[in-house]
């Protein structure tokens, strides 16, 4: 019998099964023998096989986790030569973002577009707290609206606390399996709650000594929309470090960088101090953004060499 995973506390799941009947799972043991480079073997959005635990049919016994299509990943906080799975099965990822209080970093945004990129999983980047942006937060949101949908990202800007901008989020999200993610802080649990007004999930303010967010969400979660799709509510990170990646195919997943790395001298151009770079010519001339490329320079020195 096949399942969903809707929730991962790491010992017990919640699965929904094809009937639409919700159980609490537990996983057989040899079936965490497999994916040993994961610090969690079941991710929220897997397909699994289970098996009738008890007489009552309360709980259940997970003994196969189907092929998954696709998956996000971040490096293990604990163990970097782990990844941890955020979730998988999807087709998008909003990435929800803040300019101000707290202010999410472009590094930030870029790690994030590239672990999507990793798997062809289209990105959206919504920025929020619109409310309280001032000249200068504005003037920022302009520039990185303009740098990312000229390389095929949407954009939006909105305000859960004013109930503006969210017209078209709610077409973006429509019968699609949606990946909810960002730094704690930027009101994901607030945009979850507006989604879903009866789950009152709890939010927390932006710390005051540190200008970064608390974390609310302790586990991922995905929750059915009335108008059909899922979203998956996912906890706050504070850093999103790459996962099994390689220095060599860092800019495959710069949608600009791949449309020119063809040109370049070498084929094995990292795009950093070899001649004849086709890349680094694009960003002279102005076709790729140095913003972008400068990103690109500081996470190729940051990712580490060893395989997971």
């Amino acid at each position: 019998m096949r399942a969903r995973v809707y929730k991962s506390t790491g010992s017990w799941y919640s699965i929904k099964s094809e009937e639409g009947v919700f159980y609490q799972a537990r996983i057989k043991g040899i079936v965490k023998l497999d994916n040993r480079s994961s610090t969690n073997p079941i991710a929220v959005g897997d397909w699994v096989e289970y098996e009738l635990e008890d007489a009552d049919q309360k709980s259940v016994m997970i003994n196969t986790i189907l092929d998954r299509h696709n998956y996000v990943a971040r490096q293990s906080p604990h163990n970097k030569r782990q990844q941890h799975i955020i979730a998988s099965n999807l087709d998008q990822s909003i990435l929800l973002a803040t300019l101000k209080s707290p202010k999410t970093s472009q590094g930030f945004i870029d790690r994030f577009l590239i672990s999507c990129e990793a798997f062809h999983i289209p990105a959206v980047i919504v920025f929020n707290k619109s409310d309280i942006y001032g000249e200068q937060e504005m003037e920022v949101y302009e520039t990185m609206k303009e740098m990312y949908e000229a390389i095929g990202y949407q954009v939006f800007l909105i305000s859960i606390e004013n109930k503006t901008g969210l017209d078209p989020i709610h077409e973006v999200i429509k019968n699609k399996t949606t990946l909810v993610s960002g730094h704690s802080g930027v009101g994901k649990s607030s945009f979850i709650n507006y989604l879903f007004p009866d789950l009152d999930i709890n939010t927390q303010e932006v710390s005051d000594w540190s200008g970064k967010g608390m974390h609310t969400t302790t586990f991922a979660q995905m929750y059915d929309l009335p108008t059909g799709g899922s979203v998956i509510d996912t906890p706050g990170m504070r850093e999103l470090g790459l996962a099994n990646m390689d220095k060599e195919e860092l800019a495959q997943y710069f949608p600009e960088m791949r449309a020119k790395m063809h040109g370049c001298q070498f084929n094995n151009c990292q795009h950093i101090n070899e001649p004849g770079c086709a890349v680094k010519a694009a960003v002279e001339k102005g076709i790729i953004s140095e913003a972008r490329f400068f990103s690109y320079v500081d996470l190729w020195h940051g990712i580490e060499t060893f395989k997971y």
